[in-house]
C-alpha cells in the first residue's frame, strides 16, 4: 500500500498512452495512428525519468515491447531504447499471470493452465485415496483446480477455439470422476462471471467500457455492441 502511494503520481499524460500498474509492476499501453510513435516514445522516457527522479530503478533486462499490428505489411520500427538500453521485442508476455500474444490467440495462455490444472489433479486423486468427504473434495477442485482454469477467463474464453475448450473441458471431466459429482462447466463459469462483470460496469460510469453498453427503448435489453470484426466481437 506504502508503495502503490508513493506511485501514485506516476501517470501518463497522454490519452493515447495508458500506463497500467499492480504493485511495482508498471505497463504502458501506446496507440499508435499514422505511424506517429512521438507520444507513445515520449511517454516511456517520462517514465524513466520519473523514477530517477524518484529513487527508483527500471530494470530493463525484464522490460519487453510487444507490438500488435494486424495490417498485411506491417513496417518496421526502430528499436525502443530505456537509458540506452534496447528494449527486446517479443511475441508474447506474461501480464499478471495471463500470457498475452501479440496475434490475440490464446493457445500460450491455455497450454499453460492446462498443464498447470493437469499437475494439480494429483493432488485432488492423492484425497480420493485418503477418502476426503465428497464436499471437501469439491471445496478443494474449487479452489486449487477450478480458479487456474478461469483465471482472466472473462478475457480469453470468448475466442478460445473450439480444441481449446474441449481440452480445458476434459480437465474439468477427469475432476468429475475423481469426485464423484458433475461439476460447473466452463462455458457456465464463463457465463455467469461475464454477466457479473458487465452488471457491475453497467453501474459504474466511471469505467473505460461504460459507454458501450446502451439500452434500449424498452429499457429492459441492451442494445448489442457494434463491431466490424469477429475479433472484435468475441471480445465481449
Amino acid at each position: 500500500m506504502l508503495f502503490s502511494l508513493y506511485t501514485n503520481d506516476c501517470t501518463s499524460k497522454d490519452p493515447s498512452v495508458k500506463l497500467l500498474k499492480f504493485a511495482d509492476d508498471t505497463t504502458l499501453i501506446g496507440l499508435i495512428q499514422d505511424g506517429d510513435e512521438s507520444a507513445y516514445r515520449q511517454e516511456v522516457e517520462q517514465l524513466a525519468v520519473w523514477c530517477s527522479l524518484n529513487n527508483l530503478e527500471l530494470n530493463t533486462l525484464k522490460t519487453v515491447e510487444m507490438i500488435v499490428d494486424f495490417r498485411r505489411n506491417p513496417p518496421a520500427l526502430p528499436p525502443l531504447t530505456i537509458m540506452n538500453s534496447t528494449v527486446a521485442a517479443v511475441e508474447s508476455f506474461r501480464f499478471l499471470g495471463t500470457t498475452i500474444s501479440q496475434d490475440l490467440k490464446w493457445d500460450n495462455h491455455i497450454d499453460s493452465i492446462v498443464k498447470k490444472a493437469q499437475q494439480r489433479l494429483y493432488f485432488l486423486r492423492q484425497l480420493r485415496k485418503f477418502n476426503l468427504p465428497q464436499e471437501l473434495l469439491k471445496q478443494f477442485y474449487s479452489a486449487v483446480i477450478e480458479s487456474v482454469l478461469c483465471t482472466s477467463i472473462t478475457v480469453w474464453f470468448g475466442s478460445a477455439t473450439k480444441s481449446d475448450i474441449r481440452r480445458l473441458q476434459r480437465t474439468v471431466r477427469t475432476a468429475e470422476r475423481i469426485i464423484g459429482t458433475p461439476l460447473p462447466t466452463l462455458q457456465e463459469l464463463y457465463t455467469s462471471r461475464v454477466r457479473k462483470r458487465a452488471q457491475k460496469i453497467t453501474l459504474d460510469p466511471s469505467h473505460p467500457r461504460y459507454p458501450i453498453f446502451e439500452l434500449l427503448p424498452s429499457g429492459r435489453r441492451f442494445r448489442a455492441a457494434n463491431t466490424r470484426t469477429v475479433r472484435h466481437k468475441n471480445s465481449f
